[in-house]
């Protein structure tokens, strides 16, 4: 790690570089890295996410860490220096802007402005030959948690064809109107109107997940298709279970019964480890067996609901799936694992 800097409160930015400084490869704006921490002697690794927020091209990787008092955030907010090697995946995800001429609309809220400023640096880049236009719209608490101000306002200086709008939910006393934000309230599908958001665009969204539930069903009711509205939630997804009657989320645990004696199954998002236990006949009656949200329709490889992420390890698959899951992503319906495997949930 060769930098660290202050974004606002209890959120800092991390630039990583090769121990060589030689160059990195250049990845998908919105794709994320996985973090491998040894948070304490004696005790087990601690997996994290964390979206690349800089330039895909820099040569560098960016990430920015918002402290909430989880292992990883705080570990990293108090224990690491620059100077330390950290050990980092190669960059994986789906959440990436595809190549296209249509109008762009970059929506984030809070910390999840990470993944959608690297979409923000390619789009600007590009508009020399594509003449895209670009909408950004950003939310934050006040001027104090608005990570990134300064690096969005050089990004944008001079660019036609860019709107912007910065919203503030609370706006502190010092806070400007005008100068350091532009609206006050939240990023809702009335003030995507009022702004004159043209519903053509193509929506990457990414914030908290109320955020993300609002505006995806804002913008659907008001006819943008589901193929042009993609989102990426910071935290764990919600539940998909045709069929099932809702019932109230608990806590990701440990299954009833005895423990496993198989591989280890770490769910990342939800910070939790097991062991394998061939009474289950997938990884996803395990997540079921340890209250992790998961998402699923078909249960016999057929339908992709379930594709999940995978981060590390190996899975056998009985019945095998139809089609194959996409690189990078198994299908765990009907997936047990071969080894120890680190899954995106």
């Amino acid at each position: 790690m060769t930098a660290a800097t202050r974004e606002g409160d209890d959120i800092r930015s991390f630039t990583l570089e090769a121990p060589d400084r030689s160059r990195l490869p250049v990845f998908l704006p919105g794709q994320h890295l996985v973090l491998r921490l040894r948070t304490g002697v004696g005790s087990p690794p601690t997996t994290r996410i964390y979206s690349l927020c800089g330039d895909p091209g820099a040569g560098a990787y960016c990430i920015a860490v918002k402290n909430e008092g989880g292992a990883g955030s705080s570990y990293l907010s108090a224990h690491v220096q620059v100077g330390d090697l950290l050990e980092a995946s190669a960059p994986r995800g789906t959440f990436t802007l595809a190549d296209a001429s249509t109008l762009l609309a970059l929506l984030s809220g809070g910390i999840g402005i990470t993944p959608v400023l690297a979409m923000l640096h390619v789009a600007v880049a590009a508009r020399s030959r594509s003449k895209r236009p670009i909408w950004w719209i950003h939310s934050a608490r006040n001027r104090a948690s608005n990570a990134f101000a300064r690096e969005v306002r050089v990004l944008l200086a001079g660019v036609d064809g860019v709107h912007s709008c910065t919203i503030y939910s609370r706006p502190g006393p010092a806070d400007r109107l005008g100068v350091d934000y532009d609206r006050a309230g939240h990023i809702e599908v009335q003030s995507l109107r009022d702004l004159g958001v043209p519903l053509d665009a193509d929506f990457y969204l990414c914030g908290p997940p109320a955020f993300l539930a609002d505006l995806e069903n804002g913008l659907g009711a008001l006819g943008v298709g589901r193929d042009r509205i993609h989102a990426e939630v910071f935290g764990v997804l919600p539940s998909l279970t045709p069929g099932v009657a809702p019932r109230a989320p608990q806590a990701p645990r440990q299954p009833d019964g005895p423990p496993g004696s198989g591989p280890s199954v770490t769910f990342v998002r939800s910070s939790l480890t097991t062991r394998w236990d061939p009474r289950f006949h997938s990884l996803l009656e395990l997540a079921e067996a340890c209250s992790v949200p998961v998402r699923w329709s078909c249960r016999t490889g057929v339908c992709h609901t379930c594709e999940t992420g995978i981060v590390d390890g190996e899975v056998g698959y009985d019945p095998q799936p139809v089609d194959p899951p996409a690189q990078g992503a198994v299908l765990i319906c009907c997936a047990t694992p071969a080894a120890d495997v680190q899954l995106d949930l």
